[in-house]
């Protein structure tokens, strides 16, 4: 299954979170098995050919996404965390949210300076989760020029925001709008 045929399994959304908003739901493709396994295939395949020895996935979806791909690939996965989850002492980075703000946490003994490590998540949007994983990360030694989402939505400059981070973005698909 190509990525233009994993277009299919993600349901629209109207007016949510809020009316205009159309919301990309990755939830009916990891319904999906085999709509689920191609999405998991194709993120391993280019994780692997970004030379990462390690993906790290953003909570929550970024969490099933990363993990599979991950596994897949042979690599290990590190958990990106919201505040007080991780049972070790942890390092981490305050970002801002539209409203507001938020903190992303890992435990900053899996990983080894120098490692290629990739971010994975379901979707790229304004890019402000992303960017705070790729710091945190970056903090602890990792080497992060990669990204890999299921979605961008082009329309909110995430991606862009990441490529001037110096961090290579690939998504399986994107959609227009926001």
């Amino acid at each position: 299954m190509t990525p233009e045929d994993l277009k299919q399994f993600v349901r629209t959304v109207p007016d949510f979170p809020a009316p205009g908003i159309l919301f990309r739901d990755v939830t009916t493709l990891i319904g999906h098995g085999p709509s689920l396994t191609a999405a998991i295939g194709h993120l391993a395949t280019r994780a692997q050919a970004s030379g990462a020895t390690m993906l790290a996935g953003m909570e929550a979806r970024g969490f099933i996404f990363g993990a599979a791909a991950a596994a897949h690939a042979g690599i290990g996965f590190i958990p990106v965390r919201k505040p007080g989850k991780l049972p070790v002492p942890t390092i981490g980075v305050d970002y801002q949210l539209e409203y507001g703000t938020d903190r992303l946490e890992i435990d900053p003994t899996t990983i080894t300076p120098g490692q290629h490590v990739a971010l994975v998540d379901d979707l790229i949007a304004t890019g402000g989760t992303a960017l705070a994983a790729t710091e945190l990360l970056r903090s602890a030694g990792a080497i992060v020029t990669h990204a890999f989402f299921v979605i961008d939505l082009p329309d909110l400059a995430g991606a862009d925001r990441l490529r001037a981070a110096g961090v290579t973005v690939d998504a399986l698909m994107d959609f227009p709008g926001h």
